[in-house]
Formats: C-alpha cells, sequence, structure tokens
C-alpha cells in the first residue's frame, strides 16, 4: 500500500468481495425478482446477480441465478447456508457428501430447498428449451464479514453430518414439530411446491392467518409460509432487518412504514416480489383476490437456532416466560398492532382496493377504525 492511500477503514468485506466477482447488483425497497438482469458468473458457471434489498440488514442477502437450457451449475461448496426458491423452470439438485453417496432431487415452480452447509451440490436444468431461474437467499454477508477469506470459505473441506438431518428429508417427507400457533414447524431439507403445503391456523396474526416454520438443513436459516385468507390481511407488525418476504401465489399488496413517518410505502405483489422491511418498520400484508395468497420469508436466525436476543424476544424463546413479541400488541410492548388500534386509512383502503377487484370483504369488525374519504 502506498503513503497516499492511506489505511483503509470502515471496510465491508462481503461488498468488496461481491465488487470482486464483477456481480450485477439489484438495490431497490421490492425487486421483481422475474424480470431482474443477469450475467456470467464465472464462480458458478451460469449468469448471476446479486439482490440487496434495501431492508436486508447485515447478515443476509439473494443470489439469483439463470441456468441455461440444458446446463449446470459448477460444483460447489461453501461455508454459507443457502436457501433456495424456484422462480421458473424445472430440474434437478445433486449433492455429494463427504463418504461419496449422493442424493438429488427434481424442483419445478415454487419449490423451495436448504442446500446443507458445506455440502457439495450442482443444479441442472431439466428442459432442453428454455433456461430455470432460481434465487437463494444465505447468510453470506454474516459469514464473509466474518471471515473475509473466499478461499477459506469455499475450499474448506470439512463435512457437518449433523446438517444433513434424514434421508428422505430431501424426497419432500419432514416432520412436523406442533408447538403452538406461530411456532409449528416442519422440518425438512425440500418441499416439491410451497403452494401445496398444508400450512396452520394463527389468527393471532389475522383473522383466517395460517403458517408453518421451517427447519432446513438444521441450521440458522430462518423460513416460514404464511397465508392470507380472501378478503382479509394481516394484522400489521416489525422484527428485525433481514427478513426476505417473496411472493409466491395469489393477489394484493403490502405496506410499510416507520412510527415517526406520515405515508405508507406500497408494494404490489406479483409471483417473485421480494423485499425485506427494515430494522423495526412496521409492515402489512393485504390479500385482494380471489383466492389465498402466500408468501414465503426467509432470513437469518431460525426458530430453532435464533442467533440473535432480537430473534429470541420476537419468536418469544427467551426463556423469561414471556410472548412472543411479534404477535403481542404494542401496547402491551409488543411489536404487534392489533386491528382496534391501526390507523383508519388502512381499513378504509382495503375495501377501496377489494371493491376495484370485485371481491367480498370477509374481514368485518365493528372494531375496526375507518376512514371514510377513503372508502368512497
Amino acid at each position: 500500500m502506498s503513503e497516499q492511500e492511506g489505511p483503509r477503514f470502515g471496510i465491508d468485506p462481503y461488498l468488496d468481495w461481491i465488487e470482486a466477482e464483477g456481480l450485477i447488483v439489484h438495490e431497490d425497497y421490492g425487486i421483481y425478482l422475474t424480470d431482474v438482469e443477469t450475467q456470467m458468473w464465472p464462480r458458478f458457471g451460469v449468469p448471476g446477480a446479486a439482490v440487496h434489498c434495501k431492508g436486508r440488514g447485515d447478515f443476509a442477502s439473494m443470489f439469483l441465478f439463470d441456468i441455461p437450457a440444458g446446463g449446470a451449475t459448477e460444483p460447489m461448496q461453501h461455508l454459507f447456508e443457502k436457501v433456495v426458491y424456484v422462480l421458473e423452470g424445472s430440474g434437478s439438485t445433486q449433492l455429494e457428501f463427504e463418504d461419496g453417496t449422493k442424493r438429488s432431487f427434481e424442483w419445478g415452480v415454487g419449490s423451495m430447498f436448504a442446500i446443507p452447509l458445506n455440502a457439495q451440490y450442482r443444479h441442472f436444468n431439466g428442459s432442453g428449451v428454455n433456461k430455470a431461474r432460481i434465487v437463494g437467499t444465505t447468510n453470506m454477508p454474516l459469514i464473509m464479514n466474518t471471515f473475509f477469506n473466499d478461499e477459506f470459505i469455499f475450499n474448506t473441506r470439512f463435512a457437518f453430518k449433523e446438517r444433513l438431518g434424514k434421508e428422505e428429508y430431501f424426497d419432500g417427507a419432514g416432520d412436523l414439530h406442533k408447538v403452538s400457533a406461530g411456532k409449528n414447524m416442519w422440518e425438512t431439507n425440500f418441499v416439491p411446491n410451497l403452494n401445496d403445503l398444508e400450512l396452520l391456523p394463527w389468527n393471532e396474526r389475522g383473522q383466517g392467518s395460517s403458517n408453518i416454520m421451517f427447519v432446513l438443513g438444521n441450521g440458522l436459516m430462518h423460513a416460514h409460509m404464511s397465508e392470507v385468507a380472501v378478503g382479509t390481511y394481516k394484522k400489521a407488525h416489525r422484527h428485525m432487518a433481514g427478513t426476505h418476504v417473496m411472493v409466491v401465489s395469489g393477489q394484493g399488496y403490502s405496506l410499510m412504514w416507520f412510527d415517526e413517518q406520515q405515508d405508507y410505502l406500497r408494494i404490489d405483489w406479483k409471483h417473485g416480489l421480494a423485499f425485506p422491511p427494515a430494522e423495526k418498520q412496521m409492515h402489512q400484508h393485504f390479500n385482494t383476490g380471489a383466492k389465498p395468497a402466500r408468501y414465503f420469508a426467509t432470513g437469518v436466525g431460525s426458530l430453532k437456532y435464533p442467533l440473535f436476543t432480537a430473534k429470541r424476544r420476537t419468536s418469544g424463546t427467551l426463556k423469561d416466560g414471556k410472548a412472543a413479541a411479534v404477535s403481542l400488541s404494542t401496547k402491551l410492548g409488543g411489536d404487534q398492532i392489533e386491528y382496534a388500534d391501526q390507523d383508519p386509512y388502512i381499513h378504509s383502503l382495503y375495501k377501496k382496493e377489494l371493491t376495484a377487484s370485485g371481491v367480498e370483504l370477509v374481514l368485518e369488525d365493528s372494531e375496526i377504525p375507518v376512514q371514510k374519504d377513503a372508502a368512497e
């Protein structure tokens, strides 16, 4: 280093690595993953891009890959975790373990799976005509900013055997652990289609709401699936940054805001939309269609391994006997706004949106405040 350059400080090794990889970076509050541009990523052998939604926080990011017709990614293994969602196309993934045994599974649009930590894998496009597009939510920023050495991250030959799970976890089977509403867990490594997965009621989050939490690859990565019933919407809530919300099916929109803001940021839904609400940013999800709407959320810090105190508080896994803050009213020190306490504009706007869509309102509660001018 020359004297003129001086010492560097405030370094973000992850962002330095992204630049060195030559990746296209997409950054916005909400990103439609089906529309983003990719370019060849030599490390993986296929076109790719980094997706940096503005609410992603310090620990999570997304990588998007286009696998050409008849193509495949390079063999890969790494010390960061990855949860993959299939946006377009069909194909298969093959894993090879330390003892030489292999496992493979086939996926299509709506599939979700986890790569067990440091297992070697390749993705294959099953079509000879069409590309496949997949996106992975990772804890790469956490890992790179801890070790800042890509040789170590990508070339360490150590087998984390406890991360593999049962053999049937790669076939779409799993174990259901019933704990309580909002904490029920499906432990697996692969879900063939998120639209077909049975969810369990979580009415504390909103009328007709349902949900399932995932334990994937016995790892740190969080994932859950939620459904918003027809003619209803979720209660507003907040949590730490980094939870990437992805729309899987249905029609609707989300509102996001901070306590001191007077206006709402609105993001309209379509399949493949991704947006992570920022740290402590209130957000609320609305179904305006004639069918139930589903979204899939991924981030760092799972229900099994919360990692952060903030995650333990949100999920109610702190050993203090307190309820989960994520479904506890803000009036009681929690992070959820009850229907009766929300801004009257919210329900009025929703009624107006349903009228435009020709859908009947199901969520009708005399205690929900209404702003008349927004409903007109």
